[in-house]
C-alpha cells in the first residue's frame, strides 16, 4: 500500500503541474470589437482633434485611455466604397466596388461582391456573435444584406443615408419607393422584419448598441456600429440643440446637436462595457467614413479639401482606439494607418484565416513599439470617374489629377507632414516623380475597373434599369 502511495503522490503532483502548465499557455479569450463609424464628421470636429465648438467626451475617451492616429486614413473619399474597404480590409477597387452603390434591390450587383468575404464572416467562423447596427450602404438586394453577409443581427437601414425622425419613416416597405432618396424614408429593420420605433435615430442605434452589448458579453462579439450622423439631412431634437443655444440657428448648430448625440450613444456603450466588466479585452475603435462635407458645415481643419476629394480633406479622418489589455492610455501615433488595418488587426488577434489576402495589417505591433518602422510602404487611392488618384509614401503625396473643363492632367507634391494642408505644392526630382508613379501603377494594375453604376450615373442607371423600382415587398 505504501509503495502504491509514495508511485501515487508523485503521479498526481505530476499530472496537476502538467494541467498547470498547460492551462498558462492558454490564450486570453479572444477580443471582443467594437467598431463606431460616423458619417462625414469633420476632421477638427471631435476633441481630440481640437474641437472646441462641440463638446465630446465620451469619443475622447476612446482616444485618450488608448491611441489618437494623427495620420489615420479611410481607402475613399465617399462613404459606400470607403465602408467596402473597410468591412472587407481589401482595397475596394480589387472586387469593383470603385463607386457608390445605388438603392437598386433587383441588381445583384450593386453593391459588395459576393466573392468576398466580410469582418463578421470571418470573426464568425471562430465563434464571434456579430451585429451590424445602421446604415449599411453594401447592398439592398436580398443576397447582399447584412445577416447573408455574416452577421447575426441586423438593426437599421439598407440605403445610403435616412431621416432621423420616426414620424417621417412614411414607407412600410421598399415596393413603395419610387426613387433613390425615397429610401430615407422606410420604416427600421429588425433582422429581416420592418419595426415601429419610436426614437430619434441616433438614439435607437445607441440603445440597440447597449442591449446587444447586455446580451453577449459572456462570449467575444464584434459590432459594426454604422451611425448615419451626420451625414444630411440635418435633424437634431431640442435635447441636443438645447445644448447648443448659444449658437445661431443655422446647419452647423443643428450640426453640432448631431455629433453631441453620437457623443450620448459612445458613453453609454463605453458604460456598458464596464459595467460588464469586459472593457479591458474589447477593442474599440472610432472613425468617420469619409471627409466632412462643407453641405453640412463640417469643420475640417485644418486639411485642404473635404467629402469627395482626393485631397487630406477628403481621406484623413479622426481616428483613435482603445484596448486597455495592449494599448496604455494617451498614445498618440503619427504613423499612416487605414480603415484596411482594423479588419487584420481584429482577425489577428481572433486566430481567425481570411480566405482572401488582406490590405491591412495587424497595427497593435507597431502601437506599441514591438515592431519598428511604419505600417504601410505606401497607401493609395483612385478616383476613376474623375480620372483622379494619389499615392502616400513616407511624408510625401502625389496628386495626379484631372480638370475637366481643360480636359488636361497636372501633377501636385506636398510633404503632407510638414505640409498638412495641403498648401506648398513642390517640385521634385524626375527620380522622385518616378518612384511615386511607379508605386501607383505597380498598385493599380491589381485593381479592377468599377463593376456597377454608381450615383452620379442615376440617370443613366434608371433609362437602362425601367425595373429598378418594381421590387416585392420586404
Amino acid at each position: 500500500m505504501k509503495k502504491l502511495i509514495y508511485i501515487g503522490l508523485p503521479l498526481i503532483a505530476l499530472v496537476i503541474f502538467a494541467y498547470k502548465s498547460i492551462d498558462k499557455k492558454k490564450p486570453n479569450k479572444k477580443p471582443n470589437v467594437i467598431v463606431v463609424l460616423v458619417d462625414d464628421l469633420g476632421y477638427k470636429d471631435v476633441g481630440f482633434n481640437g474641437s472646441e465648438e462641440i463638446p465630446t467626451p465620451n469619443i475622447d475617451r476612446i482616444a485618450n485611455e488608448g491611441v489618437k492616429f494623427t495620420n489615420g486614413y479611410v481607402t475613399y473619399a465617399v462613404c459606400g466604397p470607403s465602408r467596402a474597404g473597410l468591412i472587407t480590409g481589401r482595397y475596394q477597387d480589387r472586387f469593383g466596388s470603385g463607386r457608390n452603390p445605388l438603392w437598386a434591390p433587383n441588381d445583384i450587383d450593386q453593391g459588395l461582391s459576393l466573392e468576398e468575404e466580410t469582418i463578421a464572416d470571418v470573426l464568425g467562423r471562430e465563434g464571434y456573435k456579430s451585429i451590424a447596427l445602421g446604415k449599411w450602404h453594401l447592398g439592398a438586394h436580398e443576397a447582399l444584406r447584412p445577416l447573408k453577409r455574416g452577421f447575426d443581427e441586423f438593426y437599421g437601414f439598407l440605403t445610403g443615408g435616412h431621416r432621423y425622425f420616426p414620424e417621417e419613416w412614411t414607407l412600410s416597405d421598399i415596393s413603395q419607393i419610387t426613387k433613390h432618396n425615397e429610401a430615407y424614408r422606410t420604416k427600421l429593420l429588425r433582422n429581416n422584419t420592418r419595426v415601429e420605433e419610436k426614437e430619434y435615430l441616433t438614439d435607437a442605434l445607441s440603445r440597440e448598441a447597449v442591449r446587444f452589448v447586455d446580451e453577449n458579453s459572456e462570449e467575444p462579439f464584434f459590432m459594426y456600429l454604422a451611425y448615419n450622423a451626420p451625414h444630411a439631412p440635418l435633424q437634431a431634437t431640442p435635447k441636443y440643440l438645447e445644448r447648443f443655444e448659444h449658437m445661431e440657428e443655422g446647419k452647423r448648430k443643428t450640426y453640432c446637436a448631431m455629433v453631441s448625440a453620437v457623443d450620448d450613444g459612445v458613453g453609454l456603450l463605453l458604460e456598458k462595457l464596464d459595467e460588464k466588466k469586459i472593457a479591458d479585452n474589447t477593442i474599440v475603435i472610432f472613425l468617420s467614413d469619409n471627409g466632412g462635407s462643407p453641405k453640412i458645415k463640417a469643420d475640417n481643419a485644418p486639411l485642404r479639401g473635404h467629402k469627395g476629394s482626393i485631397y487630406e480633406g477628403g481621406v484623413r479622418v479622426p481616428f483613435a482606439m482603445r484596448w486597455p489589455n495592449q494599448i496604455k492610455k494617451g498614445m498618440v501615433y503619427d504613423q499612416p494607418v487605414i480603415s484596411l488595418d482594423i479588419m487584420a488587426t481584429a482577425v489577428d488577434y481572433a486566430n481567425a484565416s481570411p480566405k482572401k489576402t488582406l490590405d491591412g495589417v495587424n497595427i497593435v505591433p507597431f502601437i506599441k513599439g514591438d515592431k519598428s518602422g511604419t505600417p504601410h510602404e505606401s497607401l493609395r487611392w483612385r478616383h476613376y470617374d474623375k480620372k483622379s488618384y494619389t499615392v502616400r509614401m513616407g511624408d510625401m503625396k502625389y496628386l495626379h489629377l484631372y480638370n475637366k473643363k481643360s480636359e488636361k492632367y497636372h501633377k501636385e507634391f506636398y510633404n503632407v507632414s510638414e505640409d498638412i494642408g495641403e498648401k506648398n505644392n513642390l517640385k521634385l526630382s524626375s527620380k522622385e516623380e518616378e518612384k511615386l508613379q511607379n508605386e501607383y501603377n505597380k498598385w493599380v494594375e491589381q485593381m479592377v475597373k468599377p463593376k456597377y453604376l454608381g450615383l452620379l450615373q442615376d440617370k443613366k442607371y434608371s433609362k437602362l434599369h425601367p425595373d429598378r423600382f418594381n421590387v416585392k415587398p420586404y
